[in-house]
């Protein structure tokens, strides 16, 4: 089982990233935050101080077509924002 999934690139993640050294994080819904620091530091090689993660239940839509009501959801998402210690980074756009 795959505990992250991708990173999150997004203009207030990159702000986050260089004045707090916060990082954001798509991860298993399933996963609590030991297993989210364990992953973070075997992958990154980084020391992780703190780590807070957000649920996000489905979204739920429904259209009108000639066919009849058509109903979807899109999947429940889970976020982590982890806190690194103090001089190690994370650079996502290096490929080693």
């Amino acid at each position: 089982m795959s505990v992250l999934i991708k990173p999150i690139i997004t203009e207030k993640m990159t702000a986050d990233s260089e004045l707090f050294n916060r990082y954001g994080f798509y991860v298993d819904p399933k996963a609590n935050k030991l297993e989210i620091k364990e992953a973070v530091e075997a992958t990154y090689g980084v020391s992780v101080e703190k780590v807070r993660t957000m649920n996000y239940g489905p979204t739920r839509k429904s259209r009108y077509t000639k066919t009849g009501i058509q109903h979807g959801k899109t999947n429940a998402m889970k976020k982590a924002i982890v806190d690194v210690a103090e001089g190690d980074i994370i650079d996502f756009y290096n490929n080693l």
